[in-house]
């Protein structure tokens, strides 16, 4: 009996080493999956195309500095009113959505270098008597997407607490009302204003930019304690610069 007992206690043993032998003696580590937060409400940057999935600008932006840098991402389409406090939280890694680099921002963020100019300019309802920002002043109602430069700026020019000044949660929805009147005007950046006014040219909108409007730029951001990854995004911005791609995916969107 104690003869068979050491026999099967050996058989075990020698399976037991056979099978650790198989195993590979140095697993790679699976890599990081970042997740990228995006407003997908705002053409042409980012939205949601019939198929679901999340295309634009910036989209494109994105994955070009992703695969530069090596970096596996995934996106993540989130609200624009909690986009930031997602980011704080580690509910997302990245933020690439349209937003404007600002010193309030910078104290909560951590920004990549600029990838796209823009400026804020209005659209104004088809009888509306607006030639000027100044002419807003006597508007009824302004309307704006929350929480955007569009709403500090008129906030300054208005107050913050007029009534003439409307928020709305997305572009699309503000855009809808200027498409059925129910504002006056709406203020709002170049890129995705004069996206929907190519694609409504019937309708008898007007287009007013005007130098009262500084000008502001686009970062890609990440939280303050991820600065190697930010490095990564950096040096993948200077490469899509250097080899002609951003000029590329810019062309394509924003061609004259």
């Amino acid at each position: 009996m104690k003869i068979a007992l050491r026999v099967i206690f050996l058989t075990v043993a020698l399976a037991f080493a056979l099978s650790a032998c198989d195993k590979p003696a140095n697993t790679a580590p699976t890599p990081k999956v970042y997740r990228v937060g995006m407003n997908a409400a705002f053409a042409p940057f980012g939205s949601v195309d019939t198929a679901g999935k999340i295309v634009g600008f910036d989209v494109d932006i994105m994955q070009a500095v992703a695969d530069q840098a090596g970096l596996k991402i995934v996106w993540v389409n989130t609200p624009w009113e909690g986009i930031f406090s997602t980011l704080a939280n580690a509910d997302i890694d990245i933020i690439a959505s349209g937003v404007t680099i600002t010193d309030e921002r910078k104290q909560s963020m951590l920004f990549s270098d600029p990838y796209f100019e823009a400026k804020q300019v209005i659209l104004v309802s088809p009888g509306k008597n607006i030639a000027s920002p100044d002419d807003l002043k006597q508007a009824h109602r302004v309307g704006v997407t929350a929480g955007t430069s569009a709403d500090t700026i008129m906030q300054k020019m208005l107050g913050k607490t007029s009534n003439a000044l409307v928020r709305f949660e997305s572009l699309p929805l503000l855009l809808k009302e200027v498409d059925n009147g129910g504002v006056d005007a709406a203020v709002g950046d170049n890129g995705a204003v004069a996206n929907h006014l190519k694609f409504n040219k019937d309708k008898g909108f007007k287009l007013i930019e005007s130098d009262k409007f500084e000008k502001e730029y686009y970062g890609i951001a990440v939280r303050p304690a991820d600065t190697a990854l930010m490095a990564k995004i950096n040096s993948a911005l200077k490469t899509l610069h250097a080899n002609g791609s951003y000029d590329k995916i810019y062309a394509s969107y924003f061609a004259k």
